[in-house]
C-alpha cells in the first residue's frame, strides 16, 4: 500500500512590512520530487487553501518549475480540512511566511499531532519548524521536549538581514520548548532524526530531509 505524505505550506505573504514572501519553493518541491519518486502519494495543503504566496522560486530548476505545475499544488486545499490520521507523514516546508501563521495555527498542530500519534513521522525544514514551537501532544508536552532538532539557525537569520524583523528567532524558540538545536554551517545541509521526529536546518537540507523521510517510512515499525 503506497504511503500518504501532506507538505503543509504557509498563506502568510508579508515579511514584516519588508517584502513580499510565503513559502520558500524548492523546500517544498524538492521533497514533492523524492516523494513522488519512491513511489508515494502526495498531498499539498496550506493555512487558508488555494494557491499559496511563494518565495525564492528558481526558473532554472526544472523540479520547481514542475511543482508550480503540478496537479498536486493546484488542488491544494486548506488544512483545516484535512485528517492527521490518514497521512503516513507530514512535511512542514519553510519560507519566513511560516514564521507569522505556523505557530499558532490550531490545525498546523493538530495535524502533527494526529500523524505522530497514530504513528507517522513528524517532519519540517528551514522555517517549517515553526509549526512545531506550540505544536503538544495529547498530553501537553511539546513535541520537541528532549529531542535533537534542526532548524534555520540565528546566524542564518542575521546573514539574510531579517533577524530584527522576524517575530522570533526560530531556533531559540525550539530551544525554549525543551530541544536541543544542532545547527552545522550557514547554508550547508544537516538533517537531524530523532525517533519519528526529522528535521532540516536550511533549503540545501530539504532534498535530503526528504530522503530520510522515505528511509523512516521503510521500516517496519514506522506506519
Amino acid at each position: 500500500m503506497s504511503k500518504r505524505i501532506l507538505i503543509a505550506l504557509t498563506s502568510h505573504d508579508d515579511l514584516g512590512g519588508v517584502r513580499s514572501t510565503g513559502y520558500y519553493v524548492s523546500e517544498a518541491a524538492h521533497p514533492w520530487h523524492v516523494f513522488r519518486e519512491a513511489g508515494f502519494e502526495v498531498v499539498v495543503a496550506s493555512v487558508k487553501g488555494g494557491q499559496p504566496p511563494q518565495d525564492g522560486f528558481d526558473p532554472s530548476d526544472d523540479t520547481q518549475t514542475a511543482f508550480l505545475d503540478s496537479a498536486e499544488l493546484r488542488e491544494a486545499g486548506r488544512l483545516a480540512d484535512l485528517e492527521g490520521r490518514s497521512f503516513d507523514a507530514v512535511l512542514y516546508a519553510g519560507g519566513h511566511g511560516t514564521m507569522w501563521d505556523f505557530p499558532d495555527d490550531p490545525d498546523v498542530a493538530r495535524l502533527g499531532r494526529e500523524v505522530y500519534e497514530s504513528g507517522g513521522v513528524v517532519a519540517a525544514v528551514c522555517h517549517g519548524p515553526s509549526a512545531l514551537v506550540n505544536l503538544t501532544l495529547s498530553d501537553g508536552v511539546p513535541l520537541v521536549a528532549g529531542r535533537r532538532v534542526a532548524a534555520f539557525t540565528n546566524a542564518e537569520e542575521k546573514a539574510a538581514g531579517v533577524a530584527e524583523i522576524v517575530p522570533f528567532l526560530l531556533a531559540d524558540a525550539l530551544v525554549g520548548k525543551g530541544a536541543t538545536h544542532e545547527p552545522a554551517a550557514d547554508w550547508q545541509p544537516q538533517v537531524v532524526v530523532d525517533g519519528r521526529l526529522a528535521t532540516g536546518q536550511n533549503p540545501a537540507s530539504a532534498a535530503p530531509l526528504a530522503e530520510r523521510i522515505v528511509a523512516l517510512l521503510k521500516q517496519p515499525s514506522v506506519r
